[in-house]
């Protein structure tokens, strides 16, 4: 992977944030700017879980190894969006009033489902340090970082659940995040057939 790569992919994935805070300084940001704010904070962190979730894919079918190393990038990119997410609500939209938050999240379940998103991307990036893969071992590792799988797909089931309507954006993630998931599917069955294969022929 060339040097600068890394360091180019590093201030892109800080230009949607970069944005936001030019287009707040200037007042461009709507009637509603929470709103804003929450929805492109919320996008971003979809967008990163997502490219995250397509390294190894892309790393497979292009044979190009080197893409792994940006994964952990991606993924703490993902992480950092879904925490400006999280205290946006916390924060501009409840100014941290527990009991409102309590209130809201007992009748409306697209919070839930954000909140477990969030929760589950807690311990990935706690775990996404070189010491973490030693101190773990590198199954438990990989069986651990599974849980980005469930943090994608509760974070898609928050987007549809709260934008009702207009699901078009929404079912746009849901349908990448099917075909990563097929494609984890497909990839599981075929080391499994390998796995037997090898089996058979050294009992035979």
């Amino acid at each position: 992977m060339p040097r600068w790569l890394k360091p180019v992919i590093f201030l892109t994935s800080l230009a949607p944030l970069a944005n936001l805070v030019w287009r707040a300084l200037h007042d461009q940001l709507g009637a509603n700017p929470i709103e804003k704010i929450t929805h492109n904070t919320g996008d971003c962190t979809l967008t990163f879980l997502l490219i995250t979730l397509s390294v190894t894919p892309l790393r497979k079918l292009t044979r190009q190894y080197w893409l792994i190393g940006l994964r952990r990038m991606f993924g703490l990119f993902a992480f950092f969006y879904g925490t400006l997410h999280l205290m946006t609500y916390l924060w501009l939209d409840k100014f941290f009033d527990v009991h409102e938050m309590l209130a809201d999240i007992a009748k409306r379940k697209f919070i839930t489902a954000g909140m477990t998103a969030f929760t589950l991307m807690i311990p990935l990036a706690l775990t996404s340090t070189k010491w973490s893969i030693r101190k773990l071992g590198g199954k438990r590792w990989q069986t651990l970082h599974r849980l980005i799988y469930f943090s994608a797909t509760a974070g898609v089931i928050h987007y549809i659940w709260l934008v009702k309507a207009d699901l078009k954006k929404p079912l746009e993630y849901a349908a990448v995040l099917a075909a990563l998931l097929l494609y984890r599917f497909i990839s599981w069955i075929g080391s499994r057939a390998a796995a037997m294969g090898k089996v058979e022929v050294s009992e035979g």
